[in-house]
């Protein structure tokens, strides 16, 4: 992870930081010791700028995060400081502070970068919260209310095509028995014959 990466260089950068800021105070030191103040002819000699700082961005799984450079231009101020005595000491006072800015260059676009991916993080950290205390918790509430009512409905629907049922089939067992009843009623009528039933007795006078 770039996070966990930086944050191990930040590590580094500090420890070797402090070891070339060392070595540079210890080499002015020499410096002042051997060649004396050199302060004011580095300052008569600066015109503009060497050490300029170039700032650009970089792309990390699209976050933009600012990446500073070291950029060194034009001539150097040093070079008519100690040309009576102590020149070897300056040159490399020189480079130790050189080697120091690069240094903190580096340690300020490390932890310019780890800034600004903490607050991301810490953003993202909070937005997954939100997620899964509020959000999901909402739309399981959701899903379990519209089972519910669908629930409900399939019940009720169940107990109206009972219902139907039931009256199709009083409908049909009343269609059925009025039917019965129709046959019977319309069965037909044979008139009975009296005279051929009796039996006439022969009369004598």
């Amino acid at each position: 992870m770039r996070f966990v990466e930086i944050v191990r260089k930040i590590q580094d950068a500090k420890l070797k930081m402090g070891k070339v800021i060392q070595n540079a105070s210890f080499s002015l030191a020499e410096v002042a010791y051997t060649a004396g103040d050199i302060g004011f002819q580095v300052r008569e000699n600066s015109k503009t700028a060497t050490f300029k700082l170039i700032s650009r961005q970089e792309n990390v799984s699209g976050v933009l995060l600012p990446v500073f450079e070291k950029s060194i231009e034009g001539g150097n101020a040093f070079e008519l400081a100690g040309l009576s005595r102590g020149g070897k000491q300056v040159k490399n006072c020189k480079d130790m502070y050189i080697s120091a800015m690069e240094t903190l260059v580096e340690l300020a676009s490390l932890q310019t970068a780890f800034l600004l991916l903490d607050e991301i993080i810490k953003l993202t950290n909070r937005r997954v919260a939100a997620i899964e205390f509020i959000i999901i918790p909402r739309i399981e509430n959701t899903i379990s209310y519209i089972s519910s009512e669908l629930d409900e409905q399939d019940r009720e629907e169940f107990y109206r095509l009972k219902k139907v049922q039931s009256k199709k089939k009083e409908a049909k067992d009343l269609a059925i028995e009025s039917n019965n009843q129709t046959k019977e009623n319309s069965e037909p009528f044979e008139p009975k014959n009296i005279l051929a039933e009796q039996v006439d007795e022969d009369i004598i006078f």
